[in-house]
């Protein structure tokens, strides 16, 4: 199996580490950006990420305003999101996925579900 490159767009540094320390024990490979902004030049100059780990509640831009805007280039229009976010409340899993998610996973990440989303895409 070809070895599947994560990006994780998060502004806490735990979650990161969490999420990447779950992945590569899984056989991922991990790059990580702290803000929606690095997460989208990441994704832009590495033509290997098979799959962005969207936060949506960012200081800054949040991950709403990051998967439109990764939705509008063509470049990498096309790279699956899974939107991320502790904000599991009624109507927060319709507004990622209207803002372009391919998923959506509420904190704290169930690892079984997140891997079976990673082999989906």
């Amino acid at each position: 199996m070809n070895q599947k490159n994560i990006l994780i767009v998060d502004d806490d540094s735990r979650n990161i580490f969490a999420l990447s320390a779950v992945l590569r024990s899984k056989g991922f490979a991990v790059v990580s950006a702290p803000s929606a902004m690095e997460g989208l030049e990441l994704l832009k100059t590495n033509a290997n990420i098979h799959v962005v780990l969207m936060d949506i509640m960012m200081p800054g831009m949040d991950g709403y305003e990051a998967i439109s805007q990764i939705r509008s280039e063509p470049s990498i229009a096309n790279t699956p999101v899974i939107a991320v976010t502790a904000q599991a409340m009624v109507g927060d899993r319709e507004k990622s996925l209207e803002a372009g998610a391919d998923a959506y996973i509420s904190k704290p990440v169930d690892v079984d579900v997140l891997l079976g989303l990673l082999n989906k895409y």
